[in-house]
């Protein structure tokens, strides 16, 4: 990895507050983040889920407020905005979406390809859901997913761990970090990762989750 061909993607670290999730440490983490792969002049994309207000082009079954305006993301309110702590800088690129995955019929892609990125480091909102199809829909176009689990959330802790384990299990040629260590790694430091030793190698049940998900250390 280096800085020529890795990009940092961030995905919907928006104000939306209706999933109830505890976001301090995800944007502490991530500004830490965004700070270190800044001074390297990696390139930093920012993704953002966005609802019509008027109901045009909503996923079907959609949740929708007493008024028929979406619950979530509604473009016509603040939660569709990245939050202030680490907003995206001019030299930044922003990328919105209507669809959980980053790569449905968004200019993704193209942006990586143009930019010669092979190795995208990712993390970010909801692990069970935009953060998971993302990353699927990363490594099915073939490139490197470096997740960095620090800046992910999701509504419940139970979803958070088994989407973690179902990537670790499927993506094969993935690498898990916390924040510290991809920066090590980005800086040329000694580092840790996790990676899969083979096939569904997370063979959790549900009374032994936590341990299993502790694995990924």
């Amino acid at each position: 990895m280096n800085k020529q061909n890795t990009a940092l993607v961030l995905i919907d670290l928006q104000k939306e507050s209706n999933f109830g999730l505890q976001m301090d440490q995800v944007i502490s983490n991530a500004k830490i983040l965004i700070d270190g792969f800044r001074e390297k002049n990696i390139p930093i994309i920012y993704t953002r889920q966005i609802n019509r207000a008027d109901g045009v082009g909503l996923s079907k079954g959609e949740p929708l407020n007493d008024d028929g305006k979406p619950f979530f993301y509604n473009a016509a309110t603040e939660s569709i905005e990245i939050f202030d702590e680490i907003k995206p800088q001019e030299t930044d690129i922003v990328i919105d979406k209507y669809r959980w995955s980053a790569f449905h019929e968004t200019s993704l892609d193209l942006t990586l390809r143009s930019l010669n990125v092979e190795n995208v480091v990712i993390g970010g909102v909801v692990t069970d859901g935009c953060l998971l199809t993302s990353v699927f829909d990363a490594y099915f176009r073939d490139y490197n997913v470096h997740l960095v689990k620090d800046i992910c959330g999701a509504s419940n802790e139970g979803s958070h761990m088994s989407s973690l384990m179902m990537i670790a299990n499927w993506v094969y040629t993935l690498k898990m970090y916390d924040t510290a260590n991809i920066l090590k790694r980005i800086n040329g430091k000694e580092y840790h990762a996790w990676e899969p030793g083979e096939v569904d190698s997370l063979n959790y049940t549900p009374e032994n989750m936590r341990e299993i998900f502790n694995k990924l250390n």
